[in-house]
């Protein structure tokens, strides 16, 4: 992540992850929580190998990253967002038509690690042999999210998150204003 990139992210959400100082220690500043997070979330690190990395006990960072992610989502709510009119869906078509024409978006599914949910049997135990989340995502030509879905089993494919989506509904129920099918 840039430098930029990273900055953006602190600024929106700094002021909802700052702690105060006690007389019996110094917070954890707002920077090094969203870098802890932000960590995690790129690479799903055990807590164990963020606490070397970061010299942070694997108890803060377990309380860190839950509210790290609470503050980005509800910072970026607005930010994410599904085109609505035929003239959105046509610009984010112009950005892909070099290399992909008519394309409207990059869609993948990515696993985030986590430890096995309590009462969780194999629910989210993945093909790979871990326990995960799925965050479904779409980007734009300029890897812009303008579609995001967390918190899918990790035992269930991407097609199947998909269609648990909605977006999927929105597709369904023809409510997206989409572009009429073209050749070529």
């Amino acid at each position: 992540m840039s430098t930029v990139d990273f900055e953006f992210f602190l600024n929106k959400i700094s002021q909802l992850i700052t702690k105060q100082d006690t007389q019996l220690r110094t917070a954890l500043p707002a920077r090094m929580r969203l870098a802890i997070t932000l960590r995690y979330l790129a690479t799903g690190d055990s807590f164990q190998s963020l606490h070397f990395l970061f010299k942070v006990s694997p108890q803060l960072i377990s309380t860190i990253i839950p509210e790290v992610c609470e503050a980005l989502n509800q910072v970026l709510q607005t930010e994410i967002k599904i085109p609505s009119s035929l003239e959105e869906w046509l610009e984010i078509e112009k950005g892909f038509s070099f290399k992909f024409p008519r394309a409207i978006g990059a869609i993948d599914g990515k696993h985030i690690i986590l430890k096995c949910p309590p009462n969780s049997s194999s629910d989210y135990f993945n093909y790979k042999k871990n326990f995960s989340i799925v965050l479904m995502a779409i980007v734009d030509s300029k890897y812009k999210f303008i579609f995001a879905d967390v918190g899918g089993q990790g035992r269930i494919s991407d097609g199947g998150i998909f269609r648990n989506t909605l977006l999927w509904d929105m597709i369904s129920n023809n409510t997206l204003n989409l572009p009429a099918p073209r050749p070529k």
